[in-house]
């Protein structure tokens, strides 16, 4: 397939590009960037950007795909499908499914089903410990080798901190990186909500930040000892932030995310017992919130991902309590952040853009998130003035669980082309 994007302003961050100019892809790679670019005598499908932001397609590297094991609330398909409809090219799915992603055969049979019924890319993370028990490591340089980007026991912690630094060690030695899930368990104590006002109000459980912060601080002073890496998850809480920025000054190799339900929405969202808004980590308050902000503002924190979590909704409507943590997010996620990090002078659309596609490709050791020539061309046109109302009873995901319904957001992706292909057309999906 041969396109070219004519008159849209490319923004491609890693290579410092923000103009107007064209872009032509052939064999499904970058031919050729340039202006005014006139190819005569080719077949090809020629798309008019003008007014309309041309960027590489974003990476989530933090999703679940339910596949294999719980195919009832996604799978592959359905959860590329609902990926590529929120201009996310490149997805990494992780390893709390059933089984677990901790051997080379499952790894094996997450590429090929993509391979043949993906939408989007997707690169599977491996399990930290067998059978995500917290007990013995898995094997990671089998699943390096079977093609895992990252390790992780997300979903669940792991408790035993020389098990930790042993994973961190060992997944150095093979360039990989360890996505740390920070919950002390204990500290948690079988809460569900924040602990705090809310809680209080609404007579649950809550979640103390100090179970997020314990840990954060924990694994920043394992990699500071070790001289290793690690990548904290889902940053939820101000002091989590304030943790990893001293630490970053210091030189320790660590790297964040944060997602956008925690710089959008705080725990007022749960109130009449709304599940929608349960997750782990809780939403927290409004200075959590600004503090999410900051972080993302001054370079604290280096991803935006979505912790796509799909649940049946059997699994929400039931009491609070019963109702497992988690929303969707693929086909919400650049919309929030243009709406409420954009729109609002936190982030230039260049850097909401960094941190959605170019920082979570370096942190996986991925060689996406940018339009180098020869590159595979994963690229979306979205016009960030354009807005649109969230439904999620059209959202492409098997599940709906969003808290985001009738929000109104901006920028949703027009096209999308993953590997030369075009796979969203004028807001279809082809």
């Amino acid at each position: 397939m041969k396109i070219l994007i004519k008159g849209g302003r490319v923004i491609d961050p890693e290579n410092n590009m923000d103009k107007v100019t064209d872009i032509f892809i052939d064999k499904g790679v970058i031919s050729e960037i340039g202006d005014n670019l006139e190819l005569e005598g080719i077949d090809m499908e020629i798309i008019e950007a003008g007014g309309k932001i041309v960027s590489p397609g974003l990476v989530d590297m933090h999703c679940h795909l339910r596949d294999p094991g719980q195919e009832y609330k996604e799978d592959i398909e359905t959860g590329t499908r609902s990926a590529a409809m929120g201009g996310i090219t490149s997805v990494a799915c992780m390893p709390n499914t059933n089984p677990v992603i901790d051997n080379e055969a499952v790894v094996t049979y997450i590429k090929t089903k993509a391979e043949k019924v993906g939408y989007v890319n997707v690169y599977p993370i491996g399990a930290i410990s067998k059978g995500l028990e917290g007990k013995e490591l898995a094997e990671i340089g089998e699943l390096k080798f079977a093609g895992a980007v990252a390790v992780s026991d997300d979903g669940r912690p792991v408790v035993s901190s020389g098990l930790m630094r042993r994973a961190m060690e060992y997944a150095d030695m093979f360039d990989m990186t360890v996505i740390s899930h920070c919950e002390d368990i204990s500290l948690a104590d079988g809460g569900h909500i924040n602990e705090g006002f809310m809680s209080t109000y609404l007579g649950l459980r809550g979640i103390t930040r100090a179970s997020e912060e314990v840990m954060v601080s924990r694994d920043i002073l394992i990699a500071e000892a070790t001289g290793t890496a690690i990548h904290i998850a889902h940053v939820s809480t101000k002091g989590s932030v304030e943790l990893i920025r001293q630490a970053k000054k210091r030189g320790v190799r660590v790297t964040c995310e944060t997602c956008p339900h925690y710089f959008t929405l705080t725990e007022n969202a749960v109130d009449n017992f709304n599940t929608n808004a349960k997750m782990n980590p809780p939403l927290r308050t409004n200075d959590d919130v600004e503090a999410i902000k900051e972080g993302l503002k001054d370079g604290t924190i280096d991803c935006i991902v979505t912790d796509h979590a799909p649940h049946h909704a059997d699994e929400k409507n039931c009491e609070f309590a019963l109702a497992l943590n988690g929303i969707v997010g693929f086909e919400t996620s650049l919309g929030l952040g243009l709406e409420y990090l954009v729109k609002t002078g936190v982030l230039t659309i260049n850097e909401l853009i960094r941190k959605m596609s170019v920082n979570p490709s370096a942190i996986l050791g991925l060689n996406k998130g940018n339009l180098k020539i020869n590159n595979a061309a994963d690229i979306i046109i979205f016009d960030p003035n354009k807005e649109w109302t969230v439904d999620v009873s059209q959202l492409y995901s098997k599940s709906k669980n969003s808290p985001y319904d009738g929000y109104k957001l901006s920028g949703k992706p027009e096209f999308v082309i993953v590997n030369g292909e075009m796979i969203v057309n004028q807001g279809i999906l082809l």
